[in-house]
């Protein structure tokens, strides 16, 4: 290396070293702060969930806020999601459920959520995520609830509705599709497997480019990443984790139709949520039959200026062309104005459920 190169790096390097130094000895300080608040909610018999979603929330929008840069918003996030996780980790290592195996886009809505610093319960379909959450075999799941393409989760839909579980968090990411195979072409590929909103969302690129593959739904796109590591005859649509889990070599990158596509993911548990200054609260909710039910639904959101971001409906399988509707609406169900139109809302429908109040990403 140039002299003088080495000359002007060298001071910089010692520089990094000295302020990681520094890094390392403030996250233990944090760390054993964190370890002090588990031993007085000890001291008083605080019983009660180590995962605090408002106040994680809380912490990271201040450092956001405080932040000069060159630092970007997107990874305070990253990296203080990760400090907190692991130090909630030394008081209480949190059990996350999702969608698996390895490598699904569950798992990394998961793990940008909640951090890694907890234990993995990869599950076999939504099902088995709430189930193992309504059992206490994890503390929280993770499912996908809608998608910029393909619009709602069905299947999360329904459960939500039946499901004793609470919202309690958000999380949103790009959603980039890879079509994946064991040889990294393909030669002897007879057909694509994948979840079926992945499908749907690749469906014009592989139309265009692979007509003649057979198109077959697996259980996630994590399954179908593992599917085509042990059947040279499969390829997976899959994102790049799923790739390097399976050992999989990518064919062709960035397949989904809509570059812009992404997935919204929703936490749930047995937590209620206190305000965090800047929430959602979502709701479902049915009307009678009848000429202006939905109008008159809406009218007290309205009246108490409560901005609802999201109206999704579902039919409620009774065979009389009636519907359930999931609404999302801005703020806190215990603010004033938001308690007022949900208690207004409730006098009027045929059927309200609050699902949860919780952080808006």
């Amino acid at each position: 290396m140039d002299n003088s190169l080495q000359a002007r790096l060298l001071p910089l390097r010692q520089q990094i070293d000295s302020l990681d130094e520094q890094i390392l000895d403030l996250l233990n300080q944090r760390a054993r702060a964190a370890q002090e608040v588990g031993k007085i909610k000890e001291d008083f018999d605080l019983e009660g969930p180590v995962l605090k979603p408002e106040r994680e929330a809380m912490v990271i929008r201040r450092l956001q806020a405080l932040n000069k840069g060159p630092f970007t918003e997107q990874a305070i996030d990253a990296v203080w999601t990760q400090v907190i996780s692991t130090c909630r980790g030394l008081e209480s290592v949190l059990t996350v459920a999702y969608l698996g195996p390895q490598g699904s886009f569950s798992e990394q809505a998961a793990l940008e959520h909640f951090g890694h610093a907890v234990t993995r319960l990869r599950c076999d379909s939504f099902d088995e995520v709430f189930r193992a959450v309504e059992a206490g075999q994890a503390d929280v799941g993770m499912v996908p609830v809608e998608n910029s393409t393909e619009g709602a989760v069905n299947r999360t839909l329904d459960l939500l509705l039946n499901s004793p579980l609470k919202v309690l968090g958000e999380r949103s990411i790009k959603i980039h599709h890879n079509l994946m195979s064991r040889s990294g072409s393909l030669e002897g590929v007879t057909r694509v497997m994948a979840h079926p909103q992945a499908l749907a969302q690749c469906q014009a690129w592989l139309t265009q480019h692979y007509p003649k593959l057979a198109r077959d739904a697996a259980s996630s796109n994590g399954e179908a990443a593992r599917i085509a590591s042990q059947d040279a005859t499969v390829a997976a649509i899959a994102g790049a984790g799923a790739a390097q889990a399976w050992d999989l070599q990518i064919v062709a990158s960035g397949i989904q139709d809509d570059p812009q596509n992404r997935t919204r993911f929703l936490a749930v548990g047995a937590i209620e949520t206190l305000p965090s200054d800047k929430d959602k609260t979502s709701i479902i909710l049915a009307v009678p039959n009848r000429a202006g039910a939905v109008y008159d639904m809406l009218a007290p959101l309205a009246a108490n200026k409560v901005s609802m971001t999201r109206l999704e409906s579902r039919p409620a399988r009774t065979g009389q062309w009636e519907y359930y509707f999931y609404v999302d609406l801005q703020g806190h169900r215990n603010e004033p104005a938001v308690a007022q139109a949900l208690s207004d809302l409730k006098k009027q429908v045929a059927f309200f459920k609050v699902l949860g109040s919780y952080p808006s990403q």
